[in-house]
């Protein structure tokens, strides 16, 4: 099998016509069209009827990440306006979370729409609603190789960073939708159970489920939990290489909790099937980390992290999922941690064999893109008949459109 480094990405195209791509999501979000592939069949439905596609005692794995209103717009004195796109936090912080809880300061890594026009000082807007007013400031600290570290303060004591955001910012739309966020997306571009603040984009997977949805997985017995990756600006990252080597996968903090992983354990002779890219790339994650753990059970917290490459080592040892989430809830039970919070660059291509996950529910994704890649890893050269059936079938594209779900070829 070739190695992951040595794939061209050209290989890994489609024609997408800008019309089959979903500018705007469905009224309902279940009645998102569905496409099953099993078997190297394909067969269609909706998400309102997905419990009838999966077995009974089947394990769900959902990311329960929030998308914050990542962008922030600032008027310069002479009218024009500077755009800051939050990306993460600064490395001072050991988490997403610790930093969105921050009062009166945070520091951020950002892009700046319009960085040459802002030369030096700081830029303030005033926020006011029916129930809060306060003035947010930026300044801009550092030039980084591919981003900006800045300032921001507020003179709001009481509020969070993620509250800042929420009353200052603007939701963060995919650039490929090219259209402006508006009151609905709001909403819209929130899973039903988004509950932890930190992506600038949605596990968009999970947009289809509804509350009538979750009932009909309980009738069948059908179980779920969360984890929590939260989605960088990476996401949407073009392949730019010609070969995938050159490409570096980007970064995402994953927060789970012991009590999945114990839970997770219990489950292994089910089907596990995480729902989105994200919710595969954390349970998949948690075996190297278990391999890790297994090897070397004093690893230390700051060493406990997934490489992009990890997974294709030539030497690497072959140990059972069972005995990787053994290894890794030990290490978290010693290290008398109720959650596990790291950061994994796992990327899943061809020549990747799944450890944890045996199917995955998806939206379609864009051509030449490292999620493409990791269909293909589930799914080997069938990826092309399900996108040519999708396209054939008038499916809806990307981040507001339908999707399938995808037993994964072992």
């Amino acid at each position: 099998m070739l190695h992951p480094k040595y794939l061209s990405i050209i290989d890994y195209t489609y024609p997408l016509p800008e019309h089959r791509i979903a500018k705007y999501p469905l009224p309902i979000r279940d009645q998102s069209k569905l496409l099953i592939y099993k078997n190297g069949f394909i067969e269609s439905d909706t998400y309102a009827n997905i419990a009838d596609h999966l077995p009974a005692k089947s394990f769900l794995v959902f990311n329960n990440t929030k998308v914050i209103e990542a962008r922030l717009l600032f008027q310069k004195s002479n009218g024009s306006t500077i755009e800051i796109f939050c990306l993460e936090p600064d490395k001072r912080y050991p988490d997403i979370t610790t930093a969105m809880l921050q009062k009166e300061k945070v520091w951020w890594r950002c892009l700046i729409g319009g960085a040459k026009k802002w030369k030096e000082g700081p830029l303030s807007i005033l926020v006011q609603t029916k129930t809060i007013s306060f003035t947010l400031t930026a300044q801009k600290k550092e030039q980084l190789s591919d981003s900006y570290l800045v300032e921001f303060t507020w003179n709001q004591a009481s509020l969070s960073f993620a509250e800042v955001l929420h009353y200052a910012g603007l939701i963060p739309l995919p650039p490929y939708l090219q259209r402006p966020a508006n009151e609905s997306d709001k909403e819209r571009y929130q899973t039903i159970y988004a509950s932890m603040d930190g992506s600038v984009a949605a596990p968009t997977a999970g947009l289809h489920f509804t509350d009538s949805l979750f009932s009909k997985l309980k009738e069948k017995s059908i179980h779920y939990d969360f984890v929590t990756l939260h989605v960088g600006a990476g996401t949407f990252k073009p392949v730019k290489a010609a070969t995938m080597d050159l490409h570096e996968m980007h970064a995402e903090f994953i927060e789970v909790t012991t009590d999945f992983i114990d839970s997770l354990r219990t489950k292994t002779s089910q089907s596990i099937i995480p729902v989105g890219t994200t919710s595969l790339r954390t349970v998949e994650s948690l075996y190297w980390l278990g391999l890790k753990t297994f090897l070397n059970p004093s690893i230390s917290p700051d060493a406990l992290l997934v490489h992009q490459w990890d997974p294709y080592e030539p030497d690497q040892i072959e140990i059972t999922k069972e005995e990787s989430l053994k290894a890794l809830s030990d290490w978290l039970h010693k290290q008398n941690r109720k959650q596990l919070i790291t950061q994994t660059q796992i990327i899943i291509a061809p020549g990747y064999r799944f450890r944890i996950a045996d199917a995955l529910i998806t939206n379609f994704h864009q051509p030449q893109s490292t999620l493409l890649l990791l269909v293909a890893a589930a799914i080997g050269d069938d990826w092309k008949k399900i996108y040519n059936y999708a396209l054939e079938n008038d499916f809806r594209f990307l981040s507001y459109g339908d999707g399938s779900l995808i037993w994964i070829v072992s």
